[in-house]
């Protein structure tokens, strides 16, 4: 382990999107902190040349093989940035001893292999992919102990969560004297939609997050409530715990980005303005602190917070999440398997936003849960869900005539 001192050296996975571009913000402002050694990304070949030509480095990788070629096409006058493409390219940049830190932030399912290849490589991970965590749990969490990897959650929530933890006790919660853990959420756009009224909602309209600036899939999630679901397990692995030891609270200020309860009714909150910029300075910064660029919390102007109990009768995307963590095995990657593919469906206008949970559901009962045993199992049952997600789209789909709601 470098000191904490020292000019961290970057490989960030997923350059273009929302967590990748906020990260390289902080990055900006620090370049006596911090470099770049890697930068990835899927198809944006534009933006990605951009940000080649302002960080120059070394190696470049795009998941899609015609977009890293048109990449090396566009950086001819860029020698020093080597283009590599696909999923080998990603697990190399992932896993090089060039860099010490590794920004994983691709976002679902497709960021688990070159996630765990950081991991694996024994790299200071910062966590912003939380599926790579729901689809392999326990083998992910097992490949961080064996490799000595350090794994620091970006998620605001999981952040907040970590700082409010004594640093030796982060997944020894009894030992730390922590009661629970509480959990926030936005409650999204809809907050205080109808049954009936969710069957209208439109993909802009779920895409616009009252509070956070976030990319569409991660918007939508939030709207129904899986990103939550998906926390919920994902703090269940970080900080070794179960769903009753964790308890949603709706705060729509989306202020204090969660709390940790302890046995002497202390409860510890971490607060801040909803600017991911936080979390992610946190992590590349850790255990010191550096300037992100956040402007001062104004509580006077605030003046209040509240918060509310989650209805998981209109959003239940939270309680299929709690009851695939409690099935276990290979039910988490079901999970989120089927909802990548109900939101996608959503998002190009085949489904319905109210549809989403129902996918979600059917896709839970009809997959078996299998044992995790290796990540060969965890990727069949991704298969198997998508699959079967996608099969009762269809199936929902043939049954309307002129719109999917």
């Amino acid at each position: 382990m470098i000191a904490a001192s020292a000019k961290r050296r970057l490989t960030l996975l997923g350059a273009t999107g929302s967590i990748g571009l906020i990260t390289l913000d902080v990055v900006r402002r620090h370049p006596d902190r911090f470099s770049v050694y890697a930068l990835t990304a899927a198809t944006n070949v534009e933006e990605m040349a951009a940000l080649c030509r302002e960080f120059n480095p070394a190696v470049a990788v795009m998941a899609d093989a015609d977009a890293a070629t048109r990449l090396a096409e566009t950086l001819t006058d860029l020698p020093g940035t080597t283009v590599l493409a696909g999923e080998t390219g990603l697990v190399e940049v992932a896993a090089a001893t060039e860099a010490d830190t590794v920004m994983a932030a691709i976002v679902g399912a497709a960021g688990l292999i070159p996630t765990l290849a950081a991991v694996k490589a024994g790299k200071r991970v910062l966590l912003a992919n939380k599926e790579a965590l729901v689809m392999s749990g326990q083998l992910f969490m097992d490949a961080v102990a064996q490799s000595g990897a350090l794994l620091l959650p970006i998620d605001s929530e999981h952040n907040a969560i970590f700082q409010c933890l004594p640093a030796e006790r982060v997944r020894d919660l009894p030992g730390a004297g922590v009661r629970r853990i509480l959990l926030t959420a936005s409650g999204g756009p809809f907050r205080n939609h109808t049954l009936d009224m969710l069957r209208d909602v439109t993909p802009a309209q779920a895409c616009k997050h009252p509070n956070w600036s976030m990319g569409q899939k991660i918007s939508v999630d939030s709207a129904t409530l899986m990103n939550k679901g998906l926390e919920l397990i994902e703090a269940c692995w970080l900080f070794n715990t179960r769903p009753d030891q964790i308890e949603v609270h709706v705060h729509p200020e989306s202020i204090i980005h969660s709390m940790v309860e302890y046995v002497d009714g202390s409860v510890l909150a971490q607060l801040g303005s909803p600017d991911m910029r936080t979390p992610i300075a946190n992590g590349l910064a850790w255990p010191e602190r550096v300037d992100a660029g956040v402007a001062p919390l104004d509580l006077f102007a605030l003046g209040r917070f509240h918060f509310e109990r989650p209805d998981t009768d209109r959003f239940p995307c939270l309680r299929l999440a709690a009851e695939a963590f409690e099935a276990g095995g290979t039910a988490p990657a079901v999970l989120n398997a089927a909802n990548e593919q109900a939101v996608a469906a959503f998002l190009n206008g085949e489904l319905c936003f109210a549809d989403i949970p129902v996918i979600i559901e059917h896709a839970l009962a009809t997959v078996p849960a299998r044992a995790a045993d290796d990540f060969d199992a965890i990727m069949a049952a991704d298969r198997a869900g998508r699959d079967e997600a996608q099969a009762q789209i269809q199936r929902l789909n043939g049954r309307r005539s002129l719109t999917p709601c």
